[in-house]
């Protein structure tokens, strides 16, 4: 199905699809080949935002839906080329029979606790690149305090190496905000901040809800 060209200019390939259980409630992020595999054996169907209401549709509806749009407003989505049609991403797809609710374990893992921190020392409130920011105790190990959300934060290399087996009241320093464990995965407020992700976000702003990205 998904055999042609992609169109370079929206790398349609590489974007995410939010996926909702029966229910409606959001589970995971999943990539858009996987999404309309499912579309495709009729496993899931199209969320989409219809002048401020969301509607659902088949992969047979959402076809013909993507030709109007082609016509009519062909910058408003991202494309999938395939040999005998072009058709348009999907940005949220809802599961025709699972019901199962989201792990709420947010992993704590380096990529997580760079998002959560937005790539922001959190002692001088910079952003770098993750290759010139480092992960500091707060409370440091050699004082025992516990590698947990809550006791590490982004710092580079500057603050980090200034603050030294310190604590940041040691050192005459001063946190930007203090560290927490996120809600959800905080993966996804980085996709919020796009425009193209904007209608995930209806189902996102209860923060009970931890989305997962595969």
């Amino acid at each position: 199905m998904l055999g042609g060209t992609v169109n370079p200019q929206s790398s349609a390939l590489g974007l995410n699809v939010l996926v909702l259980n029966r229910h409606y409630l959001a589970i995971r992020v999943i990539n858009v080949k996987r999404a309309f595999s499912l579309l495709f054996r009729e496993l899931a169907e199209v969320v989409h935002v219809d002048q401020g209401r969301y509607v659902s549709y088949d992969f047979d509806d959402w076809r013909e839906l993507s030709e109007l749009a082609k016509q009519f407003e062909p910058h408003a989505h991202d494309w999938i080329r395939t040999v005998r049609f072009d058709i348009a991403v999907p940005r949220i797809i809802r599961l025709a029979i699972y019901d199962r609710l989201p792990k709420q374990e947010v992993k704590f893992n380096r990529r997580n606790l760079y998002a959560r921190d937005s790539s922001r020392c959190q002692y001088c409130g910079h952003r770098y690149s993750t290759t010139e920011l480092s992960l500091d105790h707060i409370i440091p190990r050699s004082q025992n305090g516990p590698t947990t959300w809550e006791n590490v934060v982004c710092a580079c290399l500057k603050c980090n190496i200034k603050k030294g087996g310190r604590t940041p009241e040691q050192a005459h320093m001063k946190l930007i905000r203090a560290a927490a464990k996120p809600k959800r995965n905080p993966c996804i407020s980085i996709k919020l901040a796009d425009d193209r992700y904007a209608s995930w976000k209806a189902f996102l702003d209860n923060a009970y809800w931890s989305v997962e990205l595969k």
